[in-house]
């Protein structure tokens, strides 16, 4: 009897292990999925964001024009623009591509021209200046404000000059001869988001006009109410404004970047999602394992008098309860480390001495995070109902016993 004893108790310790094996994977998976979720949440957030204090809500462009005589009519698109009460405030510009040349050092660049003081009103970047000011940049004076690590490639500082080469070339009796002019550096900006720090530069608009005069594009930046609803509010420009221009948001203008975090979103769901799976299939498993070995208690209770479905009901409320807390567990831990990310991640870093987000490499040098309340919803519910399908089929199987042959048997 003490042997038999002996027995069923390491049974019944080795079921609880299995059972609770159950509960942490639950309840590890779903941490799991929280963090990640909000850390890509917070990734898209944070690039976007800073994306935008730079780029602009909206752009309208007049083609085939003169970048000069684009300049001159902006103050009538902004104010077509304005009769949509969602637009908030309208900016000229000249966007072109071309190289920076200093010394042995050269590097390609988006150039910005901007009204400085127009300019303040649809971006952040005045306010990210490094050294120096967005008004310096005065017409005619070939002023130039360099990102922070386009400055730092080219070795550069305030008040020295660089050589800007234009894609277009000028024809003389001599032959092609590209068309450069020198720019003086009066200012340096940081945006915190490499691509633009390090390939992005200003210049007053009728500088970059004069310059560029036939390979830029010109017209108007808008800033709007909602940079969410972008796409919706440049389409109810359209009968507002010329038909001979071209309107474009924010979103089409990086929606490939943005389809392609929206992807691996969704395939990290998914993939992390099995983690929970595979605690729901231990938890099948241990139910299972219980209902083997609770044959003669189940037997008994039969004979007493007790319904398949009071038997049922026992094995679903175990798993249930093994569920709920793995779940409960999962949530409360995951939104913690997810809100916590920006303490936990440096003290990981300087403990190994790594870094996991060089600035060389990715848009951003901090891991960030933004927990949303329909992503945690979403991952606890799917969690419920992973571990109450996995109770289903043991409880079945208890209520099916037939205590005469199991108490033959024992």
């Amino acid at each position: 009897m003490g042997s038999s004893r002996g027995r069923g108790g390491r049974r019944d310790r080795f079921v609880s292990f299995v059972a609770a094996s159950s509960m942490a994977g639950i309840g590890l998976g779903v941490a799991a999925l929280i963090v990640v979720l909000s850390v890509m949440n917070g990734f898209q957030k944070e690039v976007r964001d800073r994306m935008l204090s730079v780029l602009p809500h909206i752009e309208i462009f007049v083609p085939g024009s003169d970048p000069l005589a684009a300049l001159d009519g902006w103050q009538a698109l902004v104010a077509s623009a304005k009769r949509s009460p969602a637009v908030l405030a309208g900016a000229p510009f000249v966007a072109a591509q071309g190289m920076l040349m200093r010394g042995q050092s050269l590097r390609g660049v988006q150039v910005r021209g901007i009204d400085p003081v127009a300019e303040k009103e649809v971006s952040d970047a005045g306010r990210q200046m490094v050294d120096g000011r967005l008004t310096d940049l005065k017409p005619g004076a070939f002023g130039i404000v360099l990102g922070q690590d386009l400055a730092d490639m080219l070795q550069v500082r305030v008040g020295q000059t660089v050589m800007m080469l234009a894609p277009a070339a000028n024809i003389s009796p001599a032959g092609f001869s590209p068309r450069m002019r020198q720019f003086t550096v009066v200012g340096t900006f940081r945006s915190g988001h490499f691509e633009y720090d390090s390939s992005l530069a200003f210049v007053d608009a009728v500088d970059a006009a004069k310059v560029f005069r036939d390979g830029a594009l010109a017209g108007v930046r808008l800033r709007v109410d909602d940079m969410h609803r972008a796409p919706e509010i440049a389409q109810s420009l359209l009968p507002l404004l010329p038909s001979s221009v071209m309107v474009a948001d924010w979103s089409r203008n990086n929606r490939t970047w943005f389809a392609a975090v929206q992807t691996e979103k969704r395939m990290m769901f998914l993939i992390l999602t099995l983690i929970v799976a595979v605690a729901a299939f231990n938890l099948l498993s241990s139910l299972v394992m219980a209902v083997k070995d609770k044959q003669s208690d189940i037997a008994i209770l039969r004979s007493f008098g007790a319904t398949p479905v009071a038997i049922a009901w026992i094995f679903l409320v175990q798993g249930a309860m093994i569920g709920v807390l793995g779940t409960l567990t999962g949530v409360i831990g995951g939104t913690l480390i997810a809100l916590n990310v920006d303490v936990l991640v440096p003290a990981i870093e300087r403990l190994l001495g790594v870094q996991f987000l060089p600035r060389e490499i990715y848009f951003i040098s901090a891991l960030p995070s933004d927990v949303r309340l329909n992503d945690v919803v979403s991952i606890g519910l799917t969690s419920l109902v992973m571990s109450l399908l996995a109770t289903l089929y043991p409880s079945w199987r208890a209520s099916r016993l037939q205590p005469a042959q199991v108490l033959r048997n024992d």
